[in-house]
């Protein structure tokens, strides 16, 4: 089975309070509601919002769709919450397929005096080039409302993806936008890749209220942290022919992990093997030591891979896209290093059910990934 993680190429926010403004560089991407501004900024103290831009490579899409997941997969838009305030109990965020393209420029949140050379609220490009659309919107288009909100980016309604989320649920967001991928890259596509907008609901946003003050704040590509953005790609390449192998029925098991060098470049591709075979086998004469002969795990056998300093999952278990398969040689499962922040160690983990008993195998199997 395989994941494989790419990485944006361009993200922006665009605030409702300062429509000339870009922030191409900043480390924060923001979908605030009832953003109450001063009265030296437009709309004096009306509500305002903010929205965010976010891009990923056409070259890095194709090579993923047409080189590796050529039959079916699965497409995830991954954000990491870093701040959030004033949930609702029902708020909800979606993502759209942007309809216009723009240009992400290096400008940062309240920069004085102001940059304007990249994507705002009003602007694709730059400021006094090319505004968003804010009316007259091509059929299956749409944006922001009238009056002076008017801006903040132009997206294709058939495309929405979303998450609802209350007090206590995890805030990370994890969009399936398979579809919107699926149509970048279809032979019929009708949508060009112009990224995601992600933004809360038209009746979270422009909420005159201010005690609903929904604020959500995730990293962007520029956090100097190890949770930027990703668009992770799932697919089922599972294959199991154990050849002349015995599945291990039997517990307990010893396991190990074979085809690990310890420390792999980013660009690495790398096939794991699992040695298997029961922990204290049954005495037999043979010429042959026992404990050199290698088991398959059974079908329902998955790894995961975790950071090792956070002890996050990376990679969790997962019962389609994450299943071991199996050749001759034994149980094994490719890993793309590409998908990893590099200089961090990570731990793999393999659960396996084995004689009705689910078990989870955590021995300090680890590896790491540089720089190339």
């Amino acid at each position: 089975m395989a994941v494989y993680k790419i990485f944006p190429s361009q993200d922006a926010t665009l605030y409702s309070a300062y429509i000339n403004q870009n922030t191409g560089l900043d480390e924060i991407l923001e979908a605030t509601t009832n953003f109450i501004t001063g009265s030296t900024h437009i709309n004096g103290a009306a509500p305002q919002t903010s929205r965010f831009l976010i891009k990923f490579s056409n070259t890095d899409i194709a090579y993923v769709t047409s080189s590796l997941a050529t039959g079916a997969f699965e497409a995830n838009l991954k954000l990491f919450i870093a701040n959030s305030s004033g949930l609702k109990a029902d708020t909800v965020v979606l993502a759209n397929a942007v309809a216009e393209n723009w240009d992400m420029g290096t400008g940062r949140y309240l920069d004085s005096p102001e940059t304007q050379n990249g994507t705002s609220w009003l602007w694709r490009n730059y400021s006094g080039s090319n505004t968003w659309t804010t009316s007259s919107f091509t059929s299956g288009t749409t944006g922001s409302y009238s009056g002076s909100n008017v801006g903040g980016g132009v997206w294709w309604t058939g495309s929405a993806a979303s998450q609802s989320f209350g007090y206590w649920d995890d805030l990370d967001l994890n969009f399936n936008v398979t579809e919107i991928v699926k149509n970048w890259t279809g032979s019929s596509s009708v949508w060009s890749n112009y990224g995601f907008i992600v933004r809360q609901t038209e009746s979270q946003e422009f909420i005159d209220n201010i005690n609903q003050q929904v604020e959500l704040k995730y990293y962007s590509r520029d956090t100097h942290t190890i949770y930027p953005p990703t668009l992770e790609f799932k697919w089922d390449d599972f294959t199991y022919n154990t050849g002349s192998l015995t599945v291990i029925n039997t517990l307990p098991a010893a396991l190990t992990l074979a085809e690990n060098p310890g420390t792999f470049y980013s660009e690495s591709v790398n096939k794991f093997y699992v040695n298997a075979r029961p922990e204290y086998p049954v005495r037999v004469w043979q010429t042959a030591s026992y404990y050199t002969t290698n088991y398959a795990l059974p079908t329902a056998s998955y790894y995961a891979i975790k950071d090792l300093d956070t002890d996050e999952y990376v990679i969790d278990f997962d019962t389609t896209y994450t299943k071991l398969s199996c050749d001759a040689t034994g149980s094994f499962f490719t890993l793309y290093m590409n998908g990893l922040e590099p200089e961090r160690y990570y731990k793999v983990l393999i659960q396996t059910t084995i004689d009705g008993s689910t078990i989870v195998f955590d021995d300090n199997y680890y590896f790491k990934v540089v720089n190339g």
